[in-house]
Formats: structure tokens, sequence, C-alpha cells
């Protein structure tokens, strides 16, 4: 049985923060609200956590995860950005897109496509996220919450509660989000390419 907590929107306690990021420490998995829907998210080096996520949603191994990070100097850690990219991440950020990159040599290899080192790299415009990102001190590794079966990502958490009580070991409830996913951005081609048109629409390019 999962852990519920009910975190506020714009003034996350604190308490609370500490005790969701402990169980990713531990090597549990978290649902909690972004800018966009609901998504779910686990340690960065923990393998069967990973498992967990793609046995939920039911993807393979060339499903793309993403790393939800503080920041933009955050992100050069992970991804390889140059001054074009760094000019489209600084206007896009924070907010609901999720941007391939090429990864680096930091990120693990199983976080990565299997053919490609590109890696989904994200900047959350949300309260509860960044304070959940400034306790833990690294990126989260995520996936959109969007069950097997289905189109739309999950955005209410009682629903939410009900599918996964039994399968992940918090759910952070901060209230209704939306319901659609983010914009992703493929930023490792020339020029950047829309791969799916989400919440996003800011971006200028075309489909």
């Amino acid at each position: 049985m999962s852990q519920y907590f009910e975190i506020h929107p714009t003034h996350p306690q604190p308490r609370l923060i500490h005790q969701a990021m402990e169980i990713i420490n531990d090597g549990g998995l978290v649902v909690y609200p972004t800018d966009s829907s609901y998504a779910i998210g686990c340690h960065i080096g923990d393998k069967s956590a990973m498992e967990r996520i793609r046995r939920i949603r039911q993807v393979d191994d060339k499903h793309h995860f993403t790393l939800v990070c503080s920041d933009l100097s955050e992100i050069a850690t992970y991804a390889r950005v140059g001054n074009s990219e760094y000019r489209m991440l600084k206007s896009l950020t924070p907010g609901p897109y999720t941007f391939l990159l090429k990864a680096t040599h930091e990120v693990p290899r199983r976080l990565m496509h299997p053919k490609r080192r590109m890696i989904g790299i994200r900047v959350v415009d949300n309260v509860i996220v960044r304070s959940m990102l400034e306790e833990l001190g690294q990126p989260i590794m995520s996936s959109t919450l969007i069950m097997p079966g289905k189109d739309m990502p999950e955005t209410d958490p009682e629903e939410i509660r009900e599918l996964l009580e039994h399968h992940v070991d918090l759910i952070i409830d901060g209230g209704y989000c939306g319901l659609e996913p983010t914009t992703v951005i493929n930023m490792v081609e020339s020029p950047p390419r829309l791969v799916r048109e989400g919440k996003g629409t800011d971006h200028g390019l075309a489909d």
C-alpha cells in the first residue's frame, strides 16, 4: 500500500517534501504533479525502480526516460548543449517541455536510447517539484504517467490512488494538473524537430 501525501501546491510542507525524497533515496517510486500532468519518478541510479516504471507503463527499452532537473546549470552535467540549444532552452524553461539532447558520460547508459546517446531533459515550472529537487540535490528520473492503453496522462490524484496504490511507494496529491503531456523537442537534429505537440506551444517549430 502506497503512502499518500497532500502537499500544498504553492507552499509545500518541508516535512512532507523531506519524507518524499527519503522514499526516492530508498529506492521508491513516487507519483508527483508537474506543470503539465502527473509523472512517476525515482532515483537516477536505481535500475530496479526504472524497471518498475516500465512495467507500470508497459513500455520497452526504447522508451525515453526524462531527467527532471532544477535549472539550466544542472542540465549541462547530463546533456551536451551548444549555444543555439542553450538559447532555446533558456527561452522555454521552466515550462512544459521535454528536450531530447545528446547525453554526457554522467548519464547511466540504461537511461539512454539504446542506439543513440540521447536523454530527455526537463525543467518543470512547479513549486512542489522545485522543492523536491532542492531537497534531493540531483535530478529525478521520470516518465509521464500515461497508463497502458491510454493516450492521455493521468491528472486526478484520487484516481491515481485507485490505480496505483499497490504499485508505487508514494502518491503526492498536489491538486489537479492538466490533461496535456509535455511538448517534446528533438534537439539532437538540426534544426530541432517537434516530436510531440503537448501543452507547450511557444516553441516556434513546425510539425
